[in-house]
């Protein structure tokens, strides 16, 4: 391949989603569960069919990160063997899996790595066990430890650990008691998200009257009422920064040199192609969704029936600047005045100057080197601050 024709490929990621676990934790809202090994068989021959098919129509890109994620991965070795044969996947190419505690294995774990899977994702949430218990999590401490072993042997030197803050009856003691263990192991990557009480979830049904009091302001019962929850978020953040890892994102820190690069690419906004259930795709401007009807992407995919899209849309222009505002502010970096306007040929203070004005008056923006950013306290306050980035229907 001349140089030429490799300066006009697009670079573009691919997520692939499982749906298969043990056991579907509590909190949890993506299209996963508990399936059959004839329903695991059929998935991963139509992952196969459709990657197949999306590849035929991709032959101008160049794949510069795989994520492979969603429920507990299996049957995954004909998978990462399609990626590397069907797509042009560059030779520095990040290719992560998600790996649950319960089922990861010494055996698979160093096949994926040999495959060419180089990092790798462990969820593990909480070191304290009536944490994890809380959470519906059907993996212990221990085995944690011991797949984070595994990885190591395999040759993984590149891992992510999940972890959360704000469950139901966690302490900043059980919070640091987690966050020095973890540390102590020398991750390169941490998320730390806060938990989220998503509708339609075993939490919701559980929780919904503390969710709804903590909307108002109320005290609450069971969850961390408002300030509880912003407390263990500051000082997850604390911890963690002061442990060597650099907060990158409101949620992800890292190593030097560690960041996620796949994730950066959704907040770049960078072209993704989604595979499998539920699985949504940004490409040339227009965002797909596969349908999350397990039995109707099957039966779609072996009737050869393509594409398998629940919903298209076209994302408008002005939808593409509140992406590029609202992702681009998730990161610590912010964004650069100059990428704003070479994407949209507009200055970004012709759109936005009143609302980042009004934010730099708040203390919640700051303007540094032709760079635009959000402030800690902005970092905080980061969904009343991106808010405004969202336009009125007039304008």
């Amino acid at each position: 391949m001349d140089e030429t024709t490799q300066e006009k490929r697009t670079e573009t990621e691919i997520y692939i989603h499982i749906p298969f676990c043990m056991k579907k934790c509590l909190y949890c809202d993506f299209p996963s569960g508990a399936y059959g090994s004839d329903i695991r068989r059929r998935y991963t021959k139509a992952l196969l069919r459709e990657l197949l098919y999306q590849a035929e129509r991709m032959d101008d890109c160049d794949i510069t990160t795989v994520y492979i994620g969603g429920g507990t991965p299996t049957l995954m070795e004909k998978v990462i063997r399609a990626v590397y044969k069907y797509f042009h996947v560059r030779p520095d190419a990040e290719f992560t899996m998600e790996a649950n505690p319960a089922t990861a294995s010494e055996k698979t774990l160093a096949l994926y790595h040999s495959l060419g899977v180089n990092r790798l994702s462990i969820g593990l949430q909480s070191a304290d066990e009536t944490e994890l218990k809380t959470l519906g999590r059907v993996h212990t401490y221990s085995e944690f430890l011991n797949t984070y072993e595994y990885a190591r042997n395999a040759g993984f030197d590149n891992i992510n650990v999940d972890l959360m803050t704000g469950i139901p009856g966690q302490t900043p003691g059980t919070l640091k008691k987690t966050l020095e263990q973890v540390t102590g192991l020398r991750p390169e990557h941490i998320s730390c998200y806060s938990l989220i009480v998503e509708p339609g979830t075993p939490f919701y049904d559980l929780y919904e009257e503390d969710v709804e009091r903590r909307e108002k302001g109320l005290p609450t019962e069971l969850l961390p009422n408002e300030d509880q929850e912003y407390e263990l978020g500051k000082f997850a953040q604390k911890f963690l920064t002061e442990h060597g890892y650099g907060q990158y994102e409101i949620s992800n820190y890292a190593r030097m040199g560690k960041a996620c690069r796949h994730n950066i690419g959704y907040w770049r906004r960078t072209p993704y192609l989604g595979v499998g259930l539920g699985a949504a795709s940004l490409l040339d401007n227009i965002r797909y969704t596969n349908t999350k009807d397990i039995y109707e992407y099957l039966s779609k995919v072996e009737a050869g029936d393509f594409p398998i899209y629940e919903s298209a849309e076209a994302v408008t222009r002005k939808a593409q600047m509140e992406e590029f505002m609202f992702l681009g502010l998730r990161m610590t970096e912010g964004i650069s005045r100059k990428d704003f306007e070479e994407a949209f040929g507009v200055s970004v203070d012709a759109m936005y100057g009143e609302v980042m004005e009004k934010l730099v008056a708040e203390g919640l923006l700051v303007y540094s080197e032709g760079r635009i950013r959000l402030t800690e306290l902005g970092a905080d306050l980061s969904n009343y601050a991106l808010s405004f980035f969202l336009f009125s229907d007039d304008k």
